[in-house]
């Protein structure tokens, strides 16, 4: 019996990009103990308060099948919050909550495009986007970006490759590469989405991690509300990855359409996690601050332990939990840098070709480690870096 082209299809006949991360997690569970910097995990777990309104959600009685659109109480929550933070009118009934923003994702793309669609895409790129695309059936088409420009998209790249597609995928703050897109490359972009009709998904799920600059929703310019579907996710700004809670804000027409396509798929998320995730959200800007804080750190950590030594580049990380680094004088690509780095070393990284090939000569760094861990597993990189380039190793820490 044959599996339909669609599934098998899914990773384009190449790697899914996470060839290293399992590598790492094999050895772990063979019992060598790896330093992981793989993975977009927070090193603390979901907030007791949280645990506990979902404990007392569950044990109240909320375990049967909830509303398939989602909770009213959280839809509303996921509305108000963000009709305050963009200025743009939002009501429950332009959000659909989803598992997780990875279900999101999917869903959106399904809403906008049809068997055959060209989605466009920025590469770098979040690992599951083409394969994200390739599974409702369109073809996905990467964006490329240069380092030069902080891996930020121009306009006229996209315009030259819009022409017959139905989508436009960018994700800011950005996964991988920690850059934020100002209000001048999201004004470029929300003018080639009106010159080539396309749709905007804007995958929002790091809005809370923001180090230098402003998140800005490409939702609130102007003519962007009816064509862009945003969407969000608990798993990063509240520490609850694994409660799989996230939206999709968009249109009422499409939000409607999109209930259907839940109905007919994952029949909505468990009414403990979303009453616990309104609970969560309740909280307010302040608890958020709070789960990022470790972030925000380690970026200013990392910045000071970069500028000590001259191997390793990097993009400055402008937000989310994640550091770009350059190790093009080593000689190596990021795969075999990667792979060198665990086999030696025992640290895991995400090489920047899981990321797409505008990153090739890059890894990817989360700094999702305990400070104490962290700083010795990056200078150890460094390090490593030097001796692979033939460079001076890291100097001696300032002060």
């Amino acid at each position: 019996m044959k599996l339909s082209q669609r599934i098998t299809n899914l990773n384009g006949g190449g790697s899914d990009g996470w060839g290293v991360f399992y590598r790492a997690r094999k050895m772990i569970a063979d019992g060598t103990p790896v330093t992981e910097l793989t993975i977009g995990e927070h090193d603390i777990r979901t907030d007791p308060s949280i645990l506990a309104a979902m404990d007392a959600s569950a044990r109240g009685g909320h375990t049967g099948y909830a509303m398939v659109p989602g909770v009213r109480d959280l839809r509303e929550t996921v509305a108000r919050r963000i009709a305050e933070r963009t200025g743009v009118p939002t009501t429950y009934k332009n959000i659909l909550i989803t598992p997780g923003g990875q279900a999101a994702l999917f869903a959106a793309h399904h809403a906008v495009c049809d068997d055959g669609d060209r989605a466009l895409f920025i590469d770098p790129y979040y690992a599951t986007y083409p394969g994200t695309i390739r599974a409702i059936g369109a073809v996905p088409v990467a964006i490329a970006t240069r380092p030069e420009d902080r891996f930020i998209p121009r306009a006229e790249d996209i315009a030259a490759a819009a022409k017959g597609a139905k989508s436009l995928l960018i994700n800011t703050p950005n996964n991988p590469t920690g850059t934020i897109y100002d209000n001048r490359t999201l004004e470029g972009i929300a003018q080639v989405c009106h010159d080539q009709d396309l749709w905007l998904i804007s995958d929002e799920v790091y809005d809370t991690q923001v180090w230098d600059g402003t998140h800005f929703s490409p939702r609130a310019l102007p003519g962007m509300y009816a064509r862009t579907l945003v969407v969000g996710s608990m798993s990063k700004s509240h520490a609850m990855t694994g409660s799989r809670c996230g939206w999709i804000a968009g249109p009422q027409d499409a939000i409607s359409h999109l209930i259907d396509l839940a109905t007919g798929t994952t029949y909505g998320v468990p009414g403990f996690v979303q009453d616990a995730a309104a609970f969560a959200l309740k909280r307010g800007a302040a608890f958020e601050t709070e789960i990022a804080a470790p972030f925000r750190r380690r970026r200013d950590m990392a910045h000071a332990i970069l500028a000590e030594q001259t191997t390793v580049g990097h993009i400055p990380a402008q937000g989310a939990m994640y550091l770009m680094l350059d190790i093009r004088a080593t000689g190596l690509n990021g795969e075999d840098f990667a792979t060198a780095l665990l086999d030696t070393h025992h640290i895991a990284v995400m090489p920047g070709e899981s990321f797409g090939r505008s990153a090739t000569g890059y890894i990817r760094v989360a700094m999702t480690i305990a400070d104490e861990k962290f700083e010795p597993a990056l200078r150890r990189i460094c390090a490593f870096a030097a001796e692979l380039a033939g460079s001076p190793a890291i100097h001696a820490r300032h002060g």
